[in-house]
């Protein structure tokens, strides 16, 4: 049987599998990638966060996927109605792009939230990784995979009818999903619950524009007591012509469902017999709560779907799977390459699972917390039409006063779903990636589910602050590199240059140190970094690969270069062969 050796195997090509295949790829990393599947054949997910969306930036394709997609400005207005062209229930801005939200959002990320379907999304991100020189064998199946302690070694069964080969490998990432093969092999744990419901998703073509393009948004409710689902969400795939459209319908069972039961939930949810549509795909899927016990094991690890699984509120799925590879490439780059020590890998498992389970949780709460909302509509399966009129009339009558007061607290509620900010960016990381420097991080003033608040802290993404270079606005996020390390120094930090010049020969690193101030090559021309820098003119500021901030002190120290050099061994786990200089001053 045919061997393939490669440092890195890619199992699955969905959002984790093909931002870790283009990342890997870009820094040079022998790695090979196998699906059974090709891309998505249908919308799945879409909505796509900035925290996602500035992953896309950094490789390149954020225009393309902007261009394509439905932008920020048009996926606000979230309508519940008794369907398209009946009776409106409530609208509630959505996703930042309401006025009281609209500026947490803008100041937050140089990159806007949007809505693309995955079958768009992914065909983009898989043409960029093979641009990248990414090596993705389309229908391929892993049939097993095996940690052999010195490396992995995965069975390959291709779909076209050639022979099975083997898969040598340093390490394996199993981005397959929900039935993973890595984790199954693997002897990974999972925590939680599968099955709390099942539910189906139907991608349909039709053309609403009449009901819709005064009143965009990502997502319309439908909410139809009379029709055997209560009530379906349509996402917007096309505006406003195809769409994406989950039933609960309550006991469903799997095997029951079927295209003629469809068509009738589609057709009340359109509230019109004289409106065309044709069903193009049918996907069943079921309710989980579940997230791996480990994201690592031993030359194994989950990313995506493959660790983390949960209903799609808050659309967190995808963008959380993207951001997950982007957390461990840089880290199998640097191991492969003989710059950090194995036990960086550790930092992975320490990092993403507690964001994965906070993902979970909040997913699965975010569905509870749409129950609220039926009780003061007063609205349940078997009403007619004409019980729902009264209803309604009674609800906008004098005596409605108190369900109105109820309604209104419950769209509140839902912000957790729709105006999660604090969710989608607000990831602080603790681990021996990190060094803690005893800063306790700044707390938003409110529900920290919903809001973000920028810091320097060690552990938190580097915040967003627009400076100009070159005539142009540049993010700080643009001015840090995937393939080094970032050192972010003020306009007396001249020895700190001279000091990551120096640990970098030593470690054998990139580290590109950048002064940010007013009047330097990246001016701080509107004082943006200078609110939010946390650090003094002779300070420094360390930024890892990824974004995250590693390591800071807020001025000049005694022995910069031995400090640096400390540091960034540290992070890569080879600080055993240095000593730290704060212990030697004592």
């Amino acid at each position: 049987m045919e061997v393939l050796e490669t440092d890195v195997l890619v199992v699955g090509a969905g959002p984790a599998g093909l931002t870790a295949s283009a990342l890997l790829a870009r820094s040079g990393v022998d790695a090979l990638t196998l699906t059974k599947y090709g891309t998505a054949n249908s919308p799945r997910a879409h909505i796509t966060n900035q925290r996602a969306v500035e992953v896309l930036r950094d490789l390149g394709i954020e225009d393309q996927v902007q261009a394509r997609a439905l932008p920020h400005h048009q996926m606000g207005t979230q309508v519940f109605a008794t369907s398209f062209t009946g009776q409106e229930l409530a609208r509630k801005m959505t996703w930042g792009a309401g006025d009281d939200r609209i500026g947490d959002y803008r100041s937050a990320s140089p990159s806007a939230m949007c809505n693309i379907a995955q079958h768009m999304l992914e065909p983009m991100m898989l043409h960029r990784a093979v641009d990248l020189g990414a090596d993705i064998r389309l229908h391929h199946e892993v049939v097993s995979i095996e940690d052999r302690g010195d490396h992995v070694h995965a069975l390959v069964a291709p779909h076209n009818g050639a022979d099975r080969f083997a898969v040598r490998a340093q390490y394996a990432i199993g981005c397959d999903g929900a039935r993973t093969v890595v984790g199954r092999d693997g002897g990974f744990q999972f925590d939680g619950r599968t099955g709390k419901g099942n539910a189906v998703t139907v991608w349909i073509s039709c053309d609403l524009t009449e009901h819709t393009a005064h009143r965009p948004g990502a997502l319309f409710f439908a909410l139809t007591p009379w029709s055997r689902d209560f009530i379906s969400v349509w996402t917007c795939v096309e505006p406003f012509h195809e769409w994406s459209t989950i039933f609960t319908r309550p006991g469903l069972e799997i095997g029951e469902i079927d295209e003629a039961s469809i068509a009738e939930s589609v057709r009340a949810a359109i509230g019109s017999d004289d409106i065309p549509f044709t069903i193009k795909h049918i996907s069943p899927w079921e309710f989980n709560h579940v997230v791996a016990a480990q994201y690592r094991r031993g030359r194994l690890f989950l990313a995506g779907d493959a660790a983390h699984r949960h209903p799609p509120a808050n659309g967190l799925g995808s963008n959380t799977s993207i951001q997950d590879s982007y957390n461990l490439a840089w880290k199998l780059a640097a191991v492969v390459r003989g710059q950090a020590d194995d036990s960086l890998l550790d930092s992975y498992d320490a990092e993403r699972r507690p964001v994965g389970r906070r993902v979970v949780d909040r997913a699965n709460q975010s569905i509870d917390d749409m129950l609220e909302l039926f009780g003061p509509l007063g609205l349940t399966p078997g009403m007619t039409p004409d019980d729902v009129a009264r209803r309604l009339t009674d609800l906008h009558g004098p005596d409605g006063a108190d369900d109105r007061a109820a309604l209104y607290h419950a769209l509140e509620l839902i912000d957790g779903q729709f105006n999660a900010l604090g969710v989608e960016l607000g990831q602080r990381y603790e681990s021996s990636a990190v060094i803690d420097d005893g800063s306790t991080p700044p707390e938003p003033a409110g529900d920290p589910d919903l809001y973000h608040v920028a810091s320097t802290s060690p552990g938190s993404p580097l915040p967003h602050a627009w400076l100009v270079a070159d005539q142009r606005n540049v993010s700080t996020l643009d001015v840090c590199d995937y393939e080094a390390f970032t050192l972010i120094v003020g306009p007396a930090g001249r020895a700190w240059r001279q000091a990551a010049q120096a640990v970098a020969l030593q470690l054998g690193v990139r580290i590109e140190a950048i002064t940010v101030a007013l009047g330097a090559d990246y001016d701080d021309s509107y004082g943006a970094w200078h609110r939010i820098r946390s650090i003094a003119a002779d300070g420094a500021l360390l930024v890892r690969p990824d974004r995250i901030v590693a390591w800071r002190t807020p001025s000049l120290t005694a022995s910069p270069e031995a400090d640096l050099l400390w540091a960034v061994a540290q992070i890569l786990g080879t600080s055993h062969h240095w000593q730290n200089p704060t212990e030697a001053r004592r």
